[in-house]
C-alpha cells in the first residue's frame, strides 16, 4: 500500500501519490464513465487517498463522476476541489472569486459531489479583482461552518500565498511542476517550504512527453487540449521530444518507466509532494502507483536534474490566454 504524507501543517494526510480525475471527462480524449470509476475504485485499492476534481472540469461533470465513484466509500478519501473560475454557458470566461461565488460554489459542489464536507477547497486561479485577504477570510468561514477542511491555493504569486496564509493557514498549493516543468524551484518551493505549506503537482508526466506517448499536435482530436499546446507544435514539439528521450534512457537503465522514473524524481525531492498524475486506464494508475516504490540515490537525481534542464524545453506550457492566469 502507498505510504502518507502530510500536507501543511493543519493535519491534512494524504497518499503519497494522487489522482488528477480532470481528464477523465475533459481534454484528453473520450470520456468512459464506467471505466473512469473503475479506475478510481481500482486507487483506492492501491492506497490512493487524494482525489483531485473542480467545477470547471466538464464543467460540472467531473464532480458529479467523482460523487458517484466514491458513493460508499466517501470516508475512505479525501476529496480536493475547486472555485474560483467564471463559467458562462457552459465555458471558463475568466475568475470569480466573490465571496458570494465562493460560498455559492461550495454548496453547489457539495451536491455534485454527493458529500458533507469539502476536504481540500483550492482558489483555482487568483482573481485580480477580489483581494486575498477576502478569498482567505471567506473560506476561513466555510472551514468553520465544517464544509471544507482545509484551504489551497492553485498557480498563486509568492504574495498572494503570504496573504492567504496570513488570513487563513494554506495547507497546499496546486501548480505545474515536473521534470518537464521546474518554474517552482526558485522562489515557490523555498516559499512553501518557509511556511509549511504541501506542494501538489499537477501534470507532472508532462502531459504524455515523459511517458513516451507525446504526438503532435496535430495529430489530437478536435477538443484535446493538446492540439493546443504551445510545447506539442512544430520545431517545439521536435527538441521537447529530444529532451524527453535523454529521461527515457536513464528510465531504461534503471528497469523502470519514463512516466515512474518522473514520478519517483518528485517524490524523492521532498515528502511535502504529492503528485497528482491523472489517467482513464487502470494499466496506467498501477503503473504510477508502482513509482512511489522505486529508489533514486543522490547521483540519480542529479543525473535527471541535468537531463531536463529548464532550458532544454521549447515553447510556453500554456497559449498566450491561459497563461495571463498564472499569478507569477
Amino acid at each position: 500500500m502507498i505510504k502518507k504524507r502530510a500536507l501543511g501543517g493543519q493535519g491534512l494526510e494524504v497518499s503519497a501519490l494522487g489522482l488528477g480525475c480532470m481528464g477523465m471527462s475533459q481534454s484528453y480524449g473520450k470520456a468512459d464513465d464506467s471505466e473512469s470509476i473503475s479506475v478510481i475504485h481500482r486507487a483506492i485499492d492501491l492506497g490512493v487517498t487524494l482525489f483531485d476534481t473542480a467545477e470547471v472540469y466538464g464543467p460540472y461533470i467531473n464532480e458529479e463522476l467523482l460523487g458517484r465513484a466514491l458513493t460508499d466509500r466517501r470516508d475512505e478519501v479525501i476529496i480536493a476541489t475547486k472555485f474560483g473560475m467564471d463559467i458562462q454557458d457552459g465555458a471558463m470566461v475568466g475568475t470569480n472569486s466573490r465571496p458570494e461565488q465562493i460560498r455559492s460554489v461550495a454548496e453547489a459542489s457539495l451536491k455534485r459531489l454527493n458529500t458533507d464536507r469539502i476536504d481540500l477547497f483550492y482558489q483555482h486561479r487568483v482573481d485580480p479583482d477580489v483581494p486575498m485577504e477576502d478569498v482567505a477570510g471567506t473560506v476561513a468561514d466555510l472551514v468553520a461552518e465544517g464544509k471544507v477542511g482545509y484551504f489551497g491555493l492553485s498557480e498563486a504569486g509568492m504574495d498572494n500565498i503570504r496573504r492567504a496564509h496570513a488570513v487563513h493557514p494554506v495547507s497546499a498549493v496546486q501548480s505545474e511542476y515536473s521534470l518537464w516543468e521546474r518554474n517552482l524551484e526558485a522562489d515557490i518551493l523555498p516559499l512553501l517550504r518557509e511556511l509549511g505549506i504541501g506542494l501538489v503537482p499537477y501534470s507532472p508526466l508532462g502531459r504524455g512527453f515523459l511517458t513516451g506517448t507525446a504526438k503532435r499536435a496535430e495529430e489530437y482530436p478536435e477538443g484535446d487540449f493538446r492540439r493546443g499546446d504551445p510545447r506539442f507544435q512544430g520545431e517545439n514539439f521536435d527538441a521537447n521530444q529530444a529532451a524527453a528521450d535523454s529521461v527515457h534512457a536513464i528510465a531504461a537503465d534503471k528497469g523502470v518507466k519514463g512516466g515512474q522514473i518522473a514520478l519517483a524524481w518528485l517524490l524523492h525531492k521532498g515528502d511535502d509532494i504529492v503528485p497528482i498524475p491523472g489517467t482513464k486506464r487502470t494499466k496506467y494508475l498501477e503503473e504510477n502507483v508502482a513509482a512511489a516504490d522505486i529508489a533514486l540515490g543522490a547521483d540519480d537525481i542529479v543525473r535527471l536534474d541535468d537531463a531536463l534542464r529548464p532550458d532544454a524545453i521549447s515553447g510556453p506550457r500554456y497559449g498566450e490566454r491561459m497563461m495571463k492566469m498564472v499569478d507569477r
